[in-house]
């Protein structure tokens, strides 16, 4: 019983102890962070449930961030505490400081460490993926593959995309006749797939085969791998244990797969001549290696599974929300059919279009001016994904606003929201939430933009390295399909019709909605419903 006052004591001091390091993480560890008002034991997670409630509980995370910013008078950055779930965040909304957490400097000669949060999508991409690696092993990673994805070797794959859109007509053709409703990003996966496939490489894995059974068996699992990302399993892991073994297991399938790919390749390499030799990106990268060692094996293992994933994904989504903006814009769909008739005569058959690229694809595919516009301007209103940094505590990274004040950022996820940025009405001006791919047409007074404020594939050392591959895809299969044919959204975002079922223009050259087709989170940002589409030639009228 001598005990009990001494076990009391030490309790009292425990929860005293705790109570104040609890109260100086929420209330002055970041005090000096733009920020919502935290509770002193939620955090802002209570904050974040309460806005997420204001709309679709599905919607994409930057949505929530968008009322934040809002809310906060539109701060250069937003401090997030969502402790213990994650590490705090630090939310970068300016593209002055955006550019600051991504471009090289003296502390990090190749830009701010990625996040730890990588680390959730490791079964996706591979640990040594050009994604994740950093310092000195990712600048080894960057220089091998770097030239597969350069310009104007890009160019010379041209034949491989043309020959993967004929299969995706074909089923455009099937659903023209059928006048079934379909998920477009559906096919623009299967489609990009098959593209990334080819040109990284050269092979063919059959994702457009209309049976399942006629895919490859790397393309199945990895699209099984995919799905367990879905929105569906975001929970934490310890709800759902078997998840992570799940992950695991099918992503051992895939890499076996994908390494029986490159020893294949490497072999053939080997015994090619020189001038014979393959222009994949694949085969590119074994320039100068005599030897496929283990490590070798694996690290490309990993790169060709990052492509297979960033290479579908991006395109895919970019592919998907510019068909659905063409849809409901009659006037900038008008004009990018009025430049392909310019540059490919007035016949929109698809077999017509896809000979004279193989043509003189390269100077065709440089002067599509307004394509290129309506892709730049679709990347600016639906990013498919920001990046996220991490600095450890005692690193001073230090960032400064465009009026002088700094802000370390140590011991934070920083997370450059994309969607944010790029709708900054002070880049953008009043249109800055509108679809108008004018503003890229010229650098005028009217439209003059800061090349800082669209960042898509993001910036500095560690951009995208297949930024190049998306937009020459992009503007190949836009050339390609529509001019043949016209999609009709159905459901989600679907058009509003009048007493005579036509569409009604609104003030900004759009056709009415329904209702607002939104994002969500799945890995990268995706339309919520897949794409729900109709489609029919655009002479037809679709049922």
């Amino acid at each position: 019983m001598v005990l009990k006052p001494f076990a009391i004591a030490a309790l009292s001091l425990l929860i005293t102890y705790l109570f104040t390091k609890l109260r100086f993480k929420r209330f002055k560890q970041y005090a000096h962070l733009p920020q919502l008002p935290p509770s002193l034991i939620w955090g802002h997670m209570l904050v974040y449930d309460e806005i997420s409630k204001h709309a679709q509980r599905d919607r994409h995370p930057d949505l929530i961030f968008a009322e934040m910013y809002e809310k906060l008078g539109r701060p250069p950055l937003i401090f997030l505490d969502m402790r213990p779930i994650s590490k705090p965040v630090a939310l970068i909304t300016s593209h002055d400081i955006a550019e600051q957490v991504t471009k090289s400097s003296n502390l990090f000669p190749w830009s701010t460490p990625k996040t730890p949060t990588m680390k959730d999508i490791i079964h996706l991409l591979g640990p040594s993926s050009l994604n994740s690696a950093e310092g000195e092993e990712w600048r080894r990673l960057r220089k091998r593959f770097a030239p597969g994805f350069a310009p104007n070797q890009l160019i010379t794959l041209l034949p491989c995309i043309l020959d993967k859109t004929e299969p995706f007509i074909n089923r455009l053709e099937d659903y023209v006749r059928s006048g079934e409703q379909f998920s477009l990003l559906s096919l623009t996966v299967n489609l990009t797939i098959d593209v990334i496939s080819a040109v990284a490489m050269e092979e063919d894995l059959g994702a457009q085969s209309i049976d399942p059974s006629g895919q490859n068996q790397v393309v199945r699992l990895f699209m099984e791998l995919l799905s367990t990302y879905s929105s569906k399993y975001n929970r934490p892991w310890w709800l759902d244990p078997s998840l992570g073994a799940k992950r695991r297991r099918l992503a051992e399938q895939v890499d076996g797969m994908l390494r029986d790919i490159v020893r294949r390749k490497f072999d053939e390499h080997q015994r090619t001549k020189q001038g014979d030799k393959s222009r994949s990106i694949l085969s590119l990268s074994f320039q100068d290696i005599d030897e496929l060692t283990p490590e070798l094996l694996s690290h490309t293992s990993d790169q060709l599974k990052s492509f297979f994933f960033a290479g579908h994904d991006t395109t895919s989504i970019l592919l998907s929300w510019t068909f659905y903006e063409l849809s409901r814009s009659p006037r900038v769909q008008k004009a990018v059919r009025a430049e392909l008739n310019e540059l490919f005569g007035p016949d929109p058959d698809p077999s017509v279009v896809r000979s004279k690229l193989y043509a003189n694809g390269e100077d065709l595919v440089r002067r599509m001016t307004y394509v290129s516009a309506v892709i730049k301007e679709v990347l600016r209103i639906h990013p498919p994904a920001g990046t996220g940094r991490y600095t450890e505590p005692g690193s001073r990274f230090t960032v400064r606003t465009s009026t002088g004040e700094e802000f370390c950022l140590d011991g934070t996820i920083i997370y450059n929201c994309q969607h944010i940025i790029h709708r900054d009405p002070n880049i953008y001006g009043a249109s800055a939430d509108d679809f108008i791919p004018e503003r890229w047409l010229s650098n005028t007074s009217t439209w003059g933009f800061t090349p800082t404020a669209w960042r898509p594939f993001e910036r500095g050392p560690r951009n995208c390295i297949g930024q190049e591959l998306a937009n020459i895809e992009a503007r190949v299969i836009v050339a390609i399909v529509v001019r043949q044919f016209e999609f009709v959204k159905v459901g989600l975002g679907e058009l509003d019709l009048d007493e005579n079922d036509q569409p009604v223009l609104n003030d900004k050259d759009q056709y009415k909605v329904k209702s607002e087709l939104y994002p969500m989170l799945q890995v990268t940002v995706k339309p919520v419903d897949g794409m729900m589409m109709k489609v029919k030639h655009a002479q037809q009228q679709c049922q």
